[in-house]
């Protein structure tokens, strides 16, 4: 009596593990491409809503605060829907690396431009955003 092996497993190969990461890096892309043009967007409407309304210039922090908090959510949100697991630590890079891009710029084209309190609150504030936007992203379905 002969027996016929049907199922055999396959043995992992190379090149569906750089497709893996090329898949990662893809989807990092969009997301944070995808935050800073809601960024734009929302600093948009609210510089049109500046100049032709009399809104005071004291809410400017906190609307910024409001635009990185809703972008950095948005993309996370969009990172673990597509990765489709650990959205909570897919967010949080996401986080982490949307305010790290912002400093870096920063660093760069501003010239006085120093990281003090304000920023690492902001990075911590991005991080626990991308995770929370992480976990609602991976219960979407």
């Amino acid at each position: 009596m002969k027996f016929k092996a049907r199922n055999r497993i396959k043995p992992k190969t190379q090149t569906s593990t750089k497709v893996k990461n090329n898949n990662i890096i893809k989807t990092y892309g969009m997301g944070l491409i995808r935050g800073y043009v809601l960024s734009l967007v929302l600093f948009l409407i609210s510089a049109v809503l500046f100049t032709y309304t009399k809104l005071s210039e004291g809410i400017i922090p906190a609307l910024i605060s409001f635009v990185m908090i809703i972008s950095v959510a948005y993309s996370a949100i969009y990172v673990s829907v597509h990765r489709k697991s650990k959205g909570w630590l897919h967010g949080a890079i996401i986080g982490v690396i949307y305010m790290v891009l912002i400093v870096a710029l920063s660093l760069i084209f501003i010239p006085g431009f120093t990281l003090d309190k304000a920023v690492y609150y902001r990075i911590i504030i991005c991080k626990v955003t991308g995770l929370v936007g992480g976990m609602i992203g991976i219960n979407i379905k």
